[in-house]
């Protein structure tokens, strides 16, 4: 049965500042969440693996364990492996929000925040995790014009058939099955390639375009597979 996000779903905030974990724990607990708290890294570990939550607030700046350490344990974790991660801290620079979806984060809010901003990422998020669990039980996926066959391993646009090569149609596939996530090239390198070994991440720009100009009626202003300046690449609406 599909998880009332609003209702049900548990929520572990993660950071060193007790003002800021009262803060969003109240705002959360008023919108009807279950909340856990972790004021360090180790305890952030210990209560995601006992505890399941169905999403992890995580500061980076923690005493110990680092935040950006505990995404990568909580993602090399068959039990935390698919919880999404939300990323809240002070560090704005760009490099430190392209480590952050590298090492897994789901989405990145800087402070300081807005508290609404902070709810809507959130639901956002839920709302997304649970599209991937039913899209990946899904054989077709359709998105406005493009139709994708997982399990034949093939694409049409307007029911016509498009002619993409093994990569092309797995980079098609991870992107579509993970709707409005955005992903580094290292990270699609990863998930596409594998362990292949030469492999540069502008690889995946060559790929990107030739396979726009299979799906996209204008390749150069796309609307399935979207750029992120300085981050990488989703699928989906550029909102």
């Amino acid at each position: 049965m599909k998880k009332n996000s609003q209702q049900l779903s548990t929520i572990l905030v993660v950071d060193d500042e007790r003002d800021i974990v009262d803060l969003v724990s109240y705002n959360l607990e008023k919108e009807g969440y279950l909340v856990l708290q972790a004021f360090d890294g180790e305890e952030a570990i210990r209560l995601a693996k006992t505890k399941k939550p169905d999403l992890v607030i995580l500061d980076l700046m923690l005493p110990g364990i680092q935040g950006m350490e505990v995404a990568r344990i909580l993602r090399k974790n068959g039990t935390t492996a698919l919880t999404p991660i939300i990323m809240l801290t002070a560090k704005t620079d760009e490099i430190d929000r392209v480590l952050g979806l590298e090492v897994g984060a789901d989405d990145y809010i800087s402070k300081p925040f807005s508290v609404r901003e902070l709810l809507a990422r959130i639901r956002a998020v839920l709302r997304r995790c649970e599209s991937r669990v039913e899209e990946k039980d899904q054989e077709i996926f359709v998105y406005e014009n493009l139709a994708i066959n997982y399990r034949s391993y093939s694409a049409s646009i307007d029911e016509k058939k498009v002619d993409l090569s093994p990569k092309e149609f797995k980079l098609l596939k991870f992107l579509s099955l993970h709707p409005g996530r955005v992903y580094t090239r290292n990270q699609l390198l990863d998930h596409i390639w594998g362990d292949e070994t030469f492999v540069e991440p502008r690889t995946i720009d060559v790929h990107v375009r030739r396979l726009r100009t299979q799906i996209e009626k204008d390749p150069m202003n796309p609307k399935y597979i979207i750029t992120v300046r300085g981050v990488g690449y989703k699928f989906g609406s550029k909102d």
